[in-house]
């Protein structure tokens, strides 16, 4: 993501349009990659928009790179200056330290219930939503069309057809028959993938009450899988997994030199800008398709400062259908709500069509536990261990079981 591309001046404490008048303060990341498609384009025209409609609410945006955005958002808080909305990347810290409002306090009954139900359930923090959320995507396995031509090979459906495939086109010469990153960048994504897939039990990081399963027996064989079927086979490339991180996979990929990687929407694009044939299929499960794609939702929130009615107001929308699949549109990412994505579904444009295949997995994604404020020491040490259990001479289950250690303790400490 860019830097950020511009930010109103008033950061200051909440100001007024008159004696009757409020002025809401708006704090959101940038996804554009350049100054012609910035997130503030998108803010400033949805806000003028409002505030045609209610001339007694003034809509301040302020735009910041996701390099920024949380930070910024933190040092607002700290000082005592916490914005009206902040849409950012977690919600959880500042749930459990009571200063959000619940979803149920701002929006109306038909806005609350048009979300769909696993994003509404993600935002919850001790079975109260307090995390809105604002966009989505999942992630499908992407395959070089010329290279599978040219290996003689179909997109697998297994496991063992994804390790024959990435054995094929090996032989032919290509340079990374499977990508698999496990870099400090995002290797917390590219293991719950592999974690979804998994089987036998496979259910991410967490079980479905929430409790951490990193080390369980099935996620231990999945990654016993990658170190001696994949890395340990010369599969995954030149570059260590713990080393490679995703931005330089997907480059790799968009340059040709990839036979398979798994990507989320803004690879399409990439890709398709180096003029690679590539084709999108579900990833691949042990024995079949797998259990659940992984799912990532960015999310909204409202900090208690006394502005719930116009909050909410403006919150009802900016969700409304006609909005929401503007975002997703613009940006490439999926709708977050059951009406914009029936719509996006229905559509014959092209660019709906190019992410139908990742809306198809939204429904049944497994998302991060973003709900637990222990999450983000869980997900830094991921980042940090996970690319020595496939390393040579690693040991799958003592790294599984060392993050086990970390997550159990963090949870502890958070009791979120």
């Amino acid at each position: 993501m860019v830097s950020a591309l511009g930010m109103t001046a008033a950061l200051g404490g909440c100001g007024s349009t008159g004696p009757s008048g409020v002025t809401l303060r708006l704090v959101a990341a940038d996804y554009g990659d350049s100054a012609a498609n910035s997130s503030k384009k998108y803010w400033d025209a949805l806000a003028k928009d409002y505030q045609a409609k209610h001339p007694d609410v003034r809509v301040e945006v302020s735009v910041y790179s996701w390099n920024d955005v949380d930070r910024k958002v933190k040092e607002m808080v700290d000082a005592g200056h916490a914005p009206d909305l902040a849409q950012i990347g977690a919600y959880a810290d500042y749930a459990a330290a009571g200063k959000l409002y619940p979803a149920s306090e701002l929006l109306s009954i038909r806005t609350q219930a048009d979300f769909l139900s696993q994003l509404s359930d993600a935002g919850e923090w001790k079975h109260t939503q307090y995390g809105i959320p604002f966009a989505a995507s999942t992630r499908v396995l992407f395959y070089n069309k010329t290279l599978f031509d040219k290996a003689g090979i179909t997109p697998p459906t297994t496991w063992d057809q994804l390790a024959a495939d990435a054995q094929a086109l090996k032989d032919k010469g290509v340079k990374y028959p499977y990508a698999l990153p496990l870099g400090p960048e995002e290797a917390q994504a590219e293991t719950m993938q592999w974690l979804l897939a998994g089987g036998n039990g496979g259910s991410g990081y967490t079980d479905d009450i929430g409790t951490y399963t990193i080390d369980s027996a099935a996620n231990v064989s999945t990654f016993a899988w990658l170190k001696d079927e994949l890395v340990g086979k010369g599969l995954t490339g030149p570059v260590a997994p713990g080393k490679l991180n995703r931005a330089d996979a997907f480059a790799a990929f968009a340059d040709g030199q990839v036979g398979m990687v798994n990507g989320h929407p803004t690879l399409i694009q990439q890709a398709a800008r180096k003029g690679v044939k590539f084709g999108m299929v579900p990833m691949p499960g042990r024995d079949g398709r797998a259990r659940a794609s992984m799912g990532v939702a960015d999310w909204m929130m409202a900090f208690r400062n006394g502005h719930a009615d116009q909050t909410g107001d403006f919150l009802d929308f900016v969700y409304s259908e006609k909005n929401v699949l503007d975002f997703s549109r613009t940006y490439g990412l999926l709708p977050v709500t059951s009406s914009a994505s029936n719509a996006m579904s229905a559509s014959d444009a092209a660019g709906d069509k190019a992410l139908r295949p990742f809306l198809d997995q939204l429904p049944t994604s497994g998302l991060y536990p973003v709900g637990k404020t222990s999450w983000a020491a869980v997900s830094a040490a991921v980042k940090k261990y996970i690319g020595q259990a496939v390393a040579p001479g690693g040991n799958p289950s003592a790294v599984l079981s060392r993050l086990q250690s970390t997550a159990t303790a963090a949870d502890s400490s958070s009791q979120g």
